[in-house]
């Protein structure tokens, strides 16, 4: 049943009729009248694999070319925001991004209204919202985070304080410290592509 629950869920993301993992292990346990009681649920890392999996099946000739547009993406965001220190995070990084996922970015800076004036000097419409992230004691904290778009894609800039440069936050998928990517990692992954 765990495998199965994976395997649903992670084709509810990989079709986006889930925004994140915990809504699609709901939606796929709903589908299976499995209750969150019973437990047996999977792990956000068990649906990370499953989704890699189902994307190599069912999404092997337009995948890649989604990650790749995002990552291109990605590099022109970071140059943009390149006095900010910034960091690629999120599936845009690890490979499991699709069409409609948003590319987030960290950025470093002891004052975030530095960024909100730097989008509105460069004429970039944007919305402010929170993002609730974890820090290495468990901890949640929230950050400010600017969305913008880029063409059709998505950007989400999250403003960390600049010594949390050194300090990722933990990773909803497997707990551990979030992976970024610096600038010269992204043009890196793009010319592997």
């Amino acid at each position: 049943m765990r495998r199965l629950l994976a395997t649903e869920a992670a084709r509810l993301l990989a079709e986006d009729e889930a925004s994140d993992y915990l809504q699609a292990k709901r939606k796929a346990a709903e589908r299976y009248g499995v209750s969150e009681r019973d437990g047996g649920f999977p792990t956000n890392t068990e649906i990370e694999a499953a989704l890699v999996e189902h994307q190599r099946l069912f999404q092997g000739d337009s995948q890649p070319n989604e990650l790749r547009r995002l990552r291109e993406a990605a590099v022109q965001a970071m140059k943009l925001f390149r006095d900010y220190s910034p960091r690629l995070a999120g599936p845009v990084l690890s490979g499991t991004a699709n069409a409609n996922s948003g590319v987030q970015v960290h950025l470093f800076s002891d004052s975030p209204e530095l960024v909100v004036m730097f989008l509105i000097d460069h004429e970039i419409p944007f919305d402010t919202r929170e993002h609730r992230f974890r820090d290495g004691n468990g901890e949640q904290f929230t950050v400010p985070e600017y969305r913008f778009l880029a063409g059709d894609v998505r950007i989400d800039a999250a403003v960390f304080p600049e010594t949390a440069i050194r300090r990722a936050p933990l990773s909803p998928v497997d707990g551990k410290p979030m992976q970024r990517a610096a600038l010269k990692d992204v043009e890196q992954l793009l010319d592997g592509d």
